[in-house]
């Protein structure tokens, strides 16, 4: 790993030292879990994967890699933590969903392989890189003309502080501690700011809401905390 990378050397051992337990699915990562089949409804509901060539930018151990590629879909998860790349090609060694990993930066790949994909996911990554602009581009230079770029995100707002980290990280233990720094999210202006200056065309923009009371997580109008988004590259 190069220091020109775009990457927190610290955010890579957070979770990598995490990564024997990302598929428990009642464990650190229960969260991630939890929201995977919204994240996938969401997708689905803006392209067509079936048979489609896919990128999972920052994939971590591979729960929505391998969520897409049950829907047919031909997925190549990356990410920079060997430690998570090689938990995820076990997991699929054991599970028999096939996807392909490989440790590789966005925008190494963009480089190597651009325009190669029907569409691009990146999930929970961009909070946690030095320039998420970098990212956005690189997706964007990724997906084939009229494909698809879906990011989540968390919106820099108190409400998200709050509910993101006073209360999921100290109150009701939901993510580990340090998962997230309020200073890094992202506005929702900011990231269509940025996906527009990379050629990039808003379609939609979703929030993920949490009940406490029945525990379960849902799509909704509220954008307040966690939201994703989507974007087409014009053909």
């Amino acid at each position: 790993m190069t220091a020109k990378e775009n990457v927190h050397l610290h955010e890579i051992h957070k979770f990598g030292s995490l990564a024997e337990r990302w598929w428990d699915t009642q464990g650190e990562f229960k969260t991630l879990h939890d929201i995977n089949p919204l994240r996938l409804r969401f997708i689905r509901d803006h392209a067509y994967i079936d048979g489609r060539r896919i990128v999972d930018v920052g994939c971590g151990g591979g729960i929505l890699t391998e969520g897409l590629a049950k829907n047919a879909a031909k997925v190549l998860g990356i990410d920079l933590s060997q430690e998570l790349i090689d938990i995820a090609d076990l997991h699929s060694l054991e599970s028999g969903i096939k996807a392909e990993y490989r440790k590789i930066s966005a925008e190494a790949l963009a480089q190597e392989q651009p325009e190669s994909f029907d569409h691009v996911t990146c999930m929970e990554m961009l909070e946690h890189v030095p320039d998420p602009l970098s990212i956005v581009y690189a997706c964007a230079q990724l997906v084939k003309p009229g494909g698809m770029v879906f990011f989540s995100t968390l919106n820099r707002k108190p409400k998200a502080y709050l509910l993101a980290i006073v209360a999921a990280e100290h109150m009701l233990k939901m993510v580990p501690k340090g998962t997230h720094d309020f200073k890094t999210f992202i506005k929702p202006s900011e990231l269509s700011q940025w996906a527009r200056y990379a050629g990039l065309e808003l379609v939609s923009l979703c929030g993920i809401e949490y009940n406490p009371f029945n525990k379960r997580f849902s799509l909704g109008k509220d954008i307040d905390v966690n939201y994703l988004a989507a974007f087409r590259r014009p053909e």
